[in-house]
Formats: C-alpha cells, structure tokens, sequence
C-alpha cells in the first residue's frame, strides 16, 4: 500500500501512515555467543578476531551477549516497549558448519525456538540469511572470490526456509554486500582481512550474485517476501559547481551506491563504472545472464544509512583502500557533530537518500534496515537506568528525516533501528554501544536505555510529538 501522505502534519508532529512498521536488528556474530555449541563451526570472524591486532583490544564473539541462551529475555524486552518487528540473522556455520552438505539440525532448531518466541509475542520475524559469518571452511576454498560460494549460499537459502519458511515475516538474503566485499577484501579492516582490490570486485559481483541465486530458491520454496539490504549514502561534492569535485563524487557514488543498485534495477553495472572495475579486476568473473538472475525481482529494498560521504578531487591522493580506482580523490573529515564513530550526523541526508531512491530506482517499496549510533552512555546501573540523550536526538531526527521523505513521495514502509542491543561491534569489539538496551557484559544483566523508554512512546503513537524532531 502506497503511504497517504494527508497523514504527515509538521506542526504537530509526525504521524507515520497506517501499516508502518517499527522495528530493530542485530546479527548473529555479534550478539549470539555460544561459539562451539551445538556443532556450530567457525565463521570467517572467529579467524579475524583471533588474529593479532585486527580487533579492538581482542576482543572476539566468543560470548558476545550471550543471546543464544537469552534469546527469551530480550524478546520479552522487545515486546514492553512493543516492538513490531525484529530483523535477526542466521549463522550460516550453524546450519551448515562447513559451508555446504548436510544440515546440521540443531543450529535450525535455535531459529526455530526464536521464532517462535518472536510470534509468540506479535513480533515479526524479519530473518536476514547473510551477515558476514561466512563459514572458514568456504572461504579456505576463496571465499566470495569464488563462484562457487553463490551457489552453496542458495542452497543454505533453501534450508533454512524447508525449516521456517511458514513463520518468517521478511527474508533479507545479503547484509552490506558493499561492506562485505571491500572493507573484507580490500580494505582488509573486516573478515577475512584480504587486501586485494581484484578480489574485492569478484566478490562483490558473487555477494550480488549469491542474492539472485538465493531469491530464486526462495521463490521456488514459496517465500512471498524477499529483499536483501544495502549501505547507501548520499556522496556530496565538497563544492557542486567545481566539475572535478562533481566528478569525484560520481565515481564514489558508482562505487558505494550504483554498482549494487543498478545491477539489481537495470540489468547491468554502470556503464562509467565498467573500466574502474576492469582495470582492477577484469570481467572474466563476470557471466552471462548473471545481470538476469541478479536482478530477480524484490518486493522491498533494506537501506541501511549512518552518514554521508562528502569527497573532493585532490590530485596526488593515494586510493581510499576501500574504493579502488579513487586515486586523485580526498575523503573529506565531518567538519560537524560526529557519533562516538567519528561519522556525520546528517539526518537530512536520509531524507536526500530515500527520495532519489523512489526517483531513480521506482517501484521498488523502501524500509530502513539499520539506523542508529554509538555514543557514550551515561549507566547507572543500580538505579537501572541509562541515559543516552544523544541517541534519543539522534533516532528522533532521522525518523522525522524519513517523515520528510513519505511526504515527498518515498514509498517508505518501516524503521529498523541499528541495534537492539549493545554488542560485539566488529574490529571495534565491545567498546562502541549502539544498543536500546545496555549490556554489562561482565553479568549479562540487560537494561533497557532511555532511548529504548522513548522508542516505545513512538511506537505507540506511530510518530513523533513536534518536541521529538527538535535537533
């Protein structure tokens, strides 16, 4: 159903159309812990996180939150704020430990208790398959850089949906491919740590292509609703009206946004982007008809946005390490208020990003997958309070920032906020908190975060008060 836009009003707040969905996410990696149990075999970031200096103090998943066990607990926190959805991923190491082969039966057991404890409280289950825990045993093989892994990954698809395909709300197939591919195989700041601008293209293309081939398999098995989700962000010129800056951010924009977008909604790369990716990687991974299966048709777009990127064209600049062919380009610092990240706090920018969405890409129903930010929360523990003031800011602009943009026409049907929980947050390990609910990671004891008491206000009353979307 398109959004009635008579529904938005500014002077008194803003209402969200009848339907909207409010919701959270994690990932398995960062939240399950429970490492070895039940046949679980490693993933690529039990290996990242083991190699000396890759994670912040090493730190590693090992126990993360515990949430394998807990799983009631915090479902039961979800439902008293009244959560309407609850986007989690599966550890593919769980259900197939080494990538491919038999299933192993417990690991789909854990999602299947999950699940039922979600709709056992009117949570719906939105069940991502990819979130970069690819298992090691296939990335021994190459990892993303190898064809085959597209297709063991439709077949972990089918699994996983002959066990809850009856129960699952949404189906996402892949997480980030951008950041799976280039901050994993080029940069080398994620798993697996590669730094290799050739395989980071392959691998992009077999992320993408892995989507197509799991759709398919989804749609075979009956799955009514699929999408899979991407980081996109505005990429602004440091100056609009100087050629080179425009140009610089054109081809930073084919790197980050278009390379996936265009070869999911017009059947190919772009064509300004093509000898960037040849020159570093070729075309040889590249077959024919892979831009058809790519493009299987969705029936909703995850964005996950945090910040703008803002670039200027300054010639002698070495490449970013994770946009290859950006030599001459400079990445330019926020020069505003910044999350505990170091990254902008731009609300209008999803604004920006949800509309020349609808404009360029149409037809396409649009959610936000992931949106929120760490900052320095204030526990008090034996008070069982937290205050995080700054994130309450923060979700409360960018919710009003995506109003904006039903009223100028996004097709907009829901809000994920990034993350439920505090977590394991990648090579920066436990010291980032993005949670609603603060986890002492010492006792596991959970608290639910001021801006989780807000969240719910919201929830109930599909929208902002005109005092919440004040920056």
């Amino acid at each position: 159903m398109t959004p009635d836009h008579r529904h938005l009003d500014h002077q008194h707040g803003h209402t969200f159309p009848a339907g909207f969905v409010w919701g959270a996410a994690t990932a398995a990696y960062q939240i399950e812990g429970s490492a070895s149990a039940d046949g679980r075999g490693p993933s690529i970031w039990d290996t990242f996180a083991r190699t000396p200096g890759k994670v912040y103090s090493g730190h590693t998943g090992d126990v993360a939150c515990d949430h394998y066990v807990r799983y009631a607990e915090d479902i039961s926190l979800m439902a008293s704020i009244g959560l309407q959805a609850y986007r989690f991923s599966v550890s593919w190491p769980r259900i197939q430990p080494d990538g491919a082969g038999p299933v192993n039966p417990r690991g789909l057991d854990f999602y299947d208790r999950l699940t039922d404890e979600l709709l056992r409280h009117g949570i719906a289950p939105y069940l991502t398959l990819y979130h970069w825990d690819l298992p090691q045993a296939l990335e021994d093989l190459g990892g993303w850089t190898n064809r085959s892994t597209a297709g063991y990954f439709a077949d972990y698809a089918a699994a996983v949906h002959r066990r809850l395909g009856d129960r699952i709300a949404m189906w996402s197939t892949i997480n980030e491919p951008w950041c799976a591919a280039f901050l994993g195989y080029a940069a080398g700041v994620h798993a697996p740590g590669r730094q290799d601008p050739a395989a980071s293209f392959a691998a992009a293309h077999h992320l993408m292509l892995a989507h197509g081939m799991a759709t398919q398999a989804l749609r075979a098995g009956g799955a009514e609703r699929v999408s899979l989700s991407l980081n996109l962000a505005p990429v602004v010129p440091l100056d609009p009206e100087n050629a080179a800056h425009a140009e610089a951010a054109r081809l930073v924009d084919g790197l980050l946004n278009r390379q996936f977008l265009d070869v999911l909604f017009r059947g190919g790369y772009p064509q300004d982007l093509l000898p960037v990716i040849d020159r570093h990687a070729g075309s040889e991974f590249r077959h024919d008809g892979d831009e058809d299966v790519i493009g299987e048709r969705i029936d909703a777009l995850g964005i996950n946005y945090y910040s703008p990127c803002v670039v200027a064209a300054r010639p002698g600049t070495p490449a970013n390490p994770a946009y290859p062919g950006t030599e001459g380009v400079e990445f330019r610092a926020p020069n505003g208020p910044v999350t505990a990240m170091g990254w902008a706090i731009e609300p209008s920018a999803l604004t920006d990003l949800l509309t020349r969405l609808g404009r360029d890409y149409p037809g396409v129903p649009l959610l936000v997958t992931e949106n929120g930010a760490a900052f320095e929360d204030k526990p008090d523990l034996d008070a069982g309070q937290v205050a995080d003031p700054e994130r309450t800011s923060y979700l409360a602009t960018h919710i009003a920032a995506a109003a904006e943009a039903i009223r100028l026409g996004a097709d907009l049907r829901g809000y994920l906020v990034w993350s439920w929980l505090d977590n394991f947050e990648w090579a920066e390990g436990y010291r980032r908190r993005f949670g609603l609910v603060y986890v002492d990671y010492w006792t596991q004891r959970r608290v639910l975060k001021d801006s989780a008491h807000w969240y719910r206000g919201v929830i109930e009353r599909n929208g902002l008060r005109p005092e919440d979307s004040s920056p």
